[in-house]
């Protein structure tokens, strides 16, 4: 029965693939300004479509057979889907490559949702689609530098390395030397990746449309081929919200991207002046820089989740995690301009260049923001209520989640499953008094649960999803990339980290208050309530001494 469903299911997509494929080819023909590109997407289009429709079946049947009559939980099942799992990666991996784009992108944010989907899956897109994506040959990108800067990589530098030092979804990045001597990263926009993003919206959007046209009472909870990653619902419908974001042609704008870069730092220097200094982005060479390249400063550093050649620079794994958390916080609670993309091959980690060092002795860390193509600003309502809610998670405040979580959309009935969504802990953790009630100890058990979780709620969580705005499904996705850093960092959750958050929300918060308000009353009334925020937060930090000490001596 199941073998006929998936058939059925097979069919009906593939059919609804071929027809859109002709339309989406038609549609570029009919828009383009070049007649050559547009008869090559007329072929490439349905050809994309087809690679997805076939892969997603294929990867069905795998796993639908391959675990067919095998007992739950049974040690033989348990190694059939290890293997499943392992071969499926292999195949997502190979569509992201030949397909490449945004689908790149989707493999990318896959390999950051290590608590949702299997290991195996995470593992092969990390060490595949962070920095080593299919790579544009030195022709092109010569037909590319000399198209944008009227000369050849050769008159434009002094020194260009024709192998580029990574390659990702939209660009790649080259290693030269201005006429001056100054060592630069020059980034290069993969040729054709306007037209192709369009198409490759329109496919996944799709994929997504006809699953919940062709299926919308399917009972994913309780079907085996649900939890594929690569075609589960949920995971694509936030992806292909995210991939919207993108504003397809605006991250394809290299000169946004420098803007952007500028503005954050301006921000740090205006709005978080106590932290601009460990925070820094590469300057950017405005004359060797057009939309679809990009010339900046070359930043020498170790990649965030490279613990021991962080370690080797003498820096704490904990201050980065931490300075990280600060960073990010500040951006969204503070600043309303965050930056969405904080996959680990996007930040990397220096010693800070005064040489300033912890009171253990240890070098402090700076953070090196790198590919600012991806932002969102949060206007003040959504940025108060933003803080809000993570303020109300930080201190158990069910009252405080409840109310700012039906402001941001997420409506009365689903407030708690938004909750868990945020924080990866079920409502009874998000509301639990104890200090560590958000932390992940980042091991099978959490992942198991979270699993489960996942699967017991989909048809609410992709709910949840269709009625979040947009800008908050960027929230989310931000949030996995630094959950999956953190991870990375410390094997679990820095309860240091939450302190910061919840500090820095609760400042922005009272920060805002008080730019709204001249009475005098009101701002005695604000002053009351930091001052009763700083022995809150220092009742929090006694207790996780208390915890961390005990852990010790346990020991």
């Amino acid at each position: 029965m199941a073998a006929r469903f998936l058939w059925r299911s097979t069919r009906k997509l593939a059919l609804a693939a071929t027809a859109a494929g002709g339309g989406v080819a038609a549609a570029a023909i009919a828009t383009s300004d070049d007649p050559v590109t547009a008869l090559k997407l007329s072929f490439t289009v349905p050809l994309r479509l087809a690679r997805l429709s076939t892969t997603a079946a294929v990867i069905a049947f795998d796993y639908e057979y391959s675990l067919w009559g095998l007992q739950e939980e049974s040690i033989e099942r348990l190694k059939v889907k290890h293997a499943v799992h392992v071969r499926s990666a292999h195949k997502l991996e190979e569509l992201c490559f030949k397909n490449g784009g945004i689908y790149i992108k989707l493999g990318q944010h896959i390999g950051q949702l290590e608590y949702l989907v299997p290991q195996e899956y995470v593992q092969r897109m990390r060490e595949s689609l962070l920095d080593r994506c299919p790579v544009t040959s030195y022709n092109e990108v010569c037909e590319v530098v000399k198209k944008e800067l009227g000369g050849t990589p050769d008159e434009m530098f002094s020194e260009f390395d024709s192998v580029p030092i990574a390659s990702a979804s939209l660009a790649q990045v080259h290693v030269a030397r201005t006429h001056d001597g100054q060592k630069v990263a020059v980034k290069v926009q993969h040729p054709h990746m306007t037209d192709t993003a369009a198409a490759d919206y329109a496919t996944v959007e799709l994929i997504v449309n006809t699953l919940h046209r062709f299926f919308p009472t399917f009972d994913y909870s309780h079907n085996p081929v649900a939890w594929i990653p690569g075609i589960h619902l949920v995971m694509i419908e936030l992806l292909c919200q995210v991939v919207i974001l993108l504003t397809i042609y605006q991250e394809l704008d290299f000169l946004v991207e420098a803007k952007n870069s500028v503005k954050c730092m301006d921000n740090f220097r205006k709005l978080s002046p106590h932290v601009v200094d460990c925070v820094y982005a590469p300057t950017v060479y405005w004359n060797l820089s057009t939309s679809k390249l990009l010339t900046m400063e070359f930043i020498e550093g170790a990649q965030v989740t490279d613990v021991k050649k962080i370690q080797g620079l003498g820096i704490q794994p904990n201050d980065v995690a931490k300075l990280l958390s600060q960073a990010f916080a500040e951006m969204m609670f503070r600043h309303g301009f965050v930056h969405c993309d904080p996959h680990a091959a996007n930040l990397l980690i220096r010693p800070l260049p005064s040489g300033k060092r912890s009171i253990l002795g240890k070098r402090k860390p700076q953070l090196v923001l790198l590919d600012h193509g991806l932002y969102k600003e949060l206007d003040l309502p959504t940025r108060t209520n933003y803080a809000a809610l993570w303020k109300a998670l930080i201190f158990s405040d069910a009252r405080g989640i409840k109310e700012n979580s039906v402001k941001l959309g997420a409506g009365e009935d689903l407030y708690a499953l938004f909750a868990g969504v945020l924080t990866m802990r079920p409502w009874n953790r998000v509301i639990d008094q104890s200090v560590d009630h958000l932390a992940l100890q980042g091991n099978d058990t959490d992942r198991s649960e979270l699993q489960m979780y996942a699967s017991q709620y989909f048809l609410q969580i992709s709910e949840l999803l269709r009625r979040l705005p947009r800008v908050i499904l960027l929230m989310l996705k931000t949030n996995d990339c630094l959950r999956a850093v953190n991870n990375s960092l410390l094997k679990g959750s820095s309860l240091e980290t939450f302190l910061i958050i919840g500090r820095v929300s609760s400042e922005a918060l009272i920060e805002a208050q008080l730019s709204q308000t001249k009475s005098s009353l009101y701002r005695i009334k604000l002053w009351l309530e930091e001052l009763l925020l700083e022995v809150q937060l220092l009742g929090m930090q006694i207790a996780l001494w208390l915890l961390q000490l005990r852990k010790a001596l346990s020991l």
